[in-house]
Parts: C-alpha cells; structure tokens; sequence
C-alpha cells in the first residue's frame, strides 16, 4: 500500500516546492515543505517498525456437555492428597513388572538399562515414601481456577518477609515435558528469600506463581483438540490477570519457553521482562544455512563467539545421528501419542523408565555411557520418582504428549512475529540445542542479557537452581534499572 502512495506524495510535495520563487516569502516556505516530507518519512518509518502480536482469540476446552456460561472465576484452595488405595496398587503393578537383561556393556546407549531399572523400582516400592513426598508437595500454597472450561492448578509463593521499600516482582515460571510445578521446588525460596541464601543483588524480590500446562499434573485435560502454546499463553495471561497483576515477568524452559515466548508475542504491555534457559528457533533459510557452514570455519565472520563454536560444531559435525537418537519420543508424540501413552498410563515401571530416561540424556550426553544414566549424581532417587508420581496418580501422561501433537502443525506459525520486550537468555552447555546471541537476536529484538552458564543441561531449576536464580535475578535488576 506505502509503495503505492508514499511516491505520489513525493510528487506533490515537490510540484509545489519548484513553483515556489525565491523570495524572502517563499524562503520561508520551502523549510515549512521539507518538514513536511521529514514527517512522512518518519510516519512512513515507524509504520514499517510497528510491533507484530499474536491475536489474543479466545477458547473453550471443557466438555462439549457442559454449557458454556459464566465461568466460575474463583481461586480455590487445593491440597494433593493420598490413599491407602493409591498406594496399594501402584506397589501391586510395581511387584509384577518384568524385565528384559539389557545388552552386555549398553549401558543407556539403547535407553534405560533395566538392571537399573530394578534399583529403582526395589526402592520405589520397599523405600519411597509418598505419603512423605504428598507433605513436601504441599509446603507451598496450591490452587485450582477455571478458564476456559478447564481447571488450571498452580502454586503461588509470596516472600515471607519484604524489606521497606523494596518492590515485590511477580514471576510465572512454566515447565515443560516430562517436568512439572515440581521442578521449581529448589528454585521458589531462592527467588522469594533471596537474601536468606547469599543471592542479595539490588533490590529484587519476587512472588512466584508455577502453573501446571493444562493436561499436566493437577491441571485438568483439554476435552477438545488443538490446544496448543498459543491457547496455553493466552489462558496463564487471564489467570496472571485474575490473580490482580497487570506487568509481570515470565521465565520458562522446555515447552515454557514456547509458552513465554507466545505470552510475550501476544501481549507485550503485560510483560515486563522474558527469562528464557533454551531458545527454540524455528526460522530457517539461505541465511542461517551461510552461518552454518561458515561459522564452522569463520566464526567471526557471521557473528559466533568461540564459546557459540565450542558448543556447536562438535555436536553438528555428527549431528545428525544424534538428532535422530534423541528425538525418536517426539515423532511417536507428536503422531500417535494415545497408542504410546495406554502402556505408559498402565505400568508404573514403563512411565519411570521414559521420563527418567529423558532425565538422563538431557541432563548430561555423556550419561549414556554410565550404567546408571548418572542420575543419581545430579539427583535423589526421591525427587526423581516424586516427579514420576505426578504423572502417575493424575493419569496425565497420555494429556501431556498429546500436546506434542497439537503443537506439531503449528511450530512455525508464529515465528515472523518478533519479541520486543526485554529479554534473557541462559545459555546451559548441555542443553539439546545451543542457540548463539546472533541467532536468538533475529527473533528476540531486545536480549538485556546473554549468559554462557558454566554448567547444566534441560532440567535447569531441577539441576542448578542457585545458577538459575542468580541469572533470573541479574536479568530483572538490570531491567528494573532500565
């Protein structure tokens, strides 16, 4: 449309300056004139740099039974509860479970090694202590509101103690898959206390809201299809909104990073600031396939760091079989995720060996060479099965696949749309896909901070909390500063 009318304009403009004369009167003019044209280019200018947004839209995902009325917008109290009964048949399926020997010297490198296997399941059923794990759980305050049609489930963790005239930062932070709220479990009192344990920079104190993705945990399921990031961000906005907060900032790993990602997309005056521990890009082309290949010899030339090179070359040079080993659960996911989910919603055995599998690799590559994964030197036995647990007695582990599904289609659907709000990137060595600045930069227009953390992989609240909470904390102070 501008190519059309700005030439025209140009035209006009000019027609009348060259029949001005050169008179004192008409000096006066011709400066009147080029104000003028300075004004459209700079309307002109501006038009082209206006902000893109996700429509916000709207969605139902109850049961099509359910009349879509006024929707209770309470904010109900929710406590996580056992039973005998509960328990009673998780050690029932645990005691049946077989086992197939793994390969001599396997170790991970064909998945979970079942003689592992047995380790954690004699302790799941002779020494974990749910009842124990339900009591951890609900040390901090649970809730449960409905949008949309669905229950949304969240903790919401306020400082005990604010300092006179420090300001109180609200935070939503968001899991992803195979994680859950739990993950942030070591993470929330550094962040809401943090001068209690050593992290007193500036003046930043947050109040932490962690929501559990619908179809994850204690978050009810979606009844209808495609829900997918977008649905998710716009549903965390109206509960951040119904919980009273107008600017928030948002930090997310996982699918939380797609999720945060499309919150900011979608509505950039409510978010003060992104934290993001991955960035997943999804814009391709001639440009980044140039970077490629020359950043492996020139790094400097597109932009790289020698950390960027460190990091990247070694894994693309044999990158292709790694991808493929590491991303089989995301094509069954995102095809047929119902037919994997029935076995992996009836054995407990079978739930612990996918998720705690991931729990491994992702934590640290080198782990497939450990008979144990390594799990347990970054881990308890009790944090891992506490999260197992969450997807075991919600059921929820059929749901939280799907989303691989609904999301699938949609990858690349909002990747022209930039982000403008401020942002920070924690950069973990062992995380799946290392994305440099110069890269992050042609979606996130506006990165405050970039940091190459010194170690860590997928779980980054789960595995380096202190790490995390220090970068999330640098990120909002500089912010706050701005």
């Amino acid at each position: 449309m501008w190519q059309e009318f700005l030439p025209n304009v140009w035209e006009s403009i000019l027609s009348r300056i060259r029949s001005f004369e050169y008179s004192q009167k008409n000096a006066v003019l011709v400066p009147a004139a080029a104000l003028g044209v300075g004004g459209i280019l700079v309307f002109w200018l501006r038009s082209r740099h206006k902000i893109k947004t996700i429509e916000m839209g709207d969605g139902w995902w109850g049961s099509e039974r359910l009349l879509k009325g006024k929707e209770d917008e309470s904010i109900r109290p929710f406590k996580i509860e056992t039973s005998d009964k509960e328990i009673e048949d998780l050690h029932r399926r645990l005691e049946q479970a077989r086992y197939t020997p793994p390969l001599e010297g396997a170790a991970f490198h064909y998945g979970f090694n079942s003689n592992y296997l047995r380790k954690v399941v004699a302790y799941w059923r002779n020494q974990f202590d749910w009842r124990k794990q339900v009591e951890v759980l609900n040390k901090y305050p649970h809730f449960q509101t409905t949008i949309e049609g669905i229950d949304i489930h969240f903790i919401h963790v306020k400082p005990s103690y604010v300092p006179h005239g420090r300001a109180v930062q609200p935070l939503l932070m968001v899991h992803g898959w195979p994680g859950s709220f739990y993950e942030f479990y070591k993470i929330i009192p550094l962040l809401t206390e943090p001068a209690a344990h050593g992290l007193n920079e500036g003046d930043v104190v947050f109040e932490v809201i962690c929501p559990s993705i619908p179809g994850y945990g204690f978050s009810e399921a979606p009844h209808q299809k495609g829900f997918d990031t977008k649905a998710t961000a716009r549903i965390f906005h109206k509960l951040m909104n119904r919980l009273g907060f107008k600017q928030y900032y948002l930090q997310g790993g996982d699918w939380g990073s797609q999720i945060t990602t499309n919150m900011a997309q979608m509505l950039p005056q409510s978010v003060k600031g992104l934290h993001l521990n991955v960035v997943f890009l999804n814009k391709r082309g001639l440009g980044r396939m140039i970077s490629v290949m020359l950043g492996a010899y020139l790094p400097w030339l597109v932009g790289l760091t020698r950390e960027d090179a460190r990091r990247i070359y070694p894994f693309m040079q044999k990158n292709v079989y790694e991808i493929l080993r590491e991303s089989g659960y995301l094509h069954i996911q995102a095809t047929k995720p119902d037919t994997a989910g029935c076995g992996l919603n009836d054995s407990p055995v079978g739930l612990a060996a996918y998720i705690l599998e991931k729990f491994s690799t992702w934590t640290d590559k080198s782990f497939l060479d450990k008979d144990d994964g390594g799990l347990e030197s970054k881990y308890s036995l009790d944090e891992l099965l506490t999260n197992v647990m969450i997807y075991w007695v919600t059921s929820s582990i059929v749901s939280s696949v799907r989303y691989y599904k609904e999301n699938f289609s949609n990858l690349t659907a909002h990747a022209r749309v930039g982000v403008y709000v401020p942002t920070g990137i924690a950069a973990f060595p062992q995380e799946l896909v290392h994305t440099p600045r110069v890269w992050a930069k042609q979606v996130f227009k506006n990165i405050i901070t970039y940091s190459y953390m010194p170690r860590g992989g997928h779980f980054a609240a789960f595995e380096e909390p202190k790490l995390l909470a220090q970068d999330i904390i640098h990120f909002v102070r500089k912010v706050e500063q701005l």
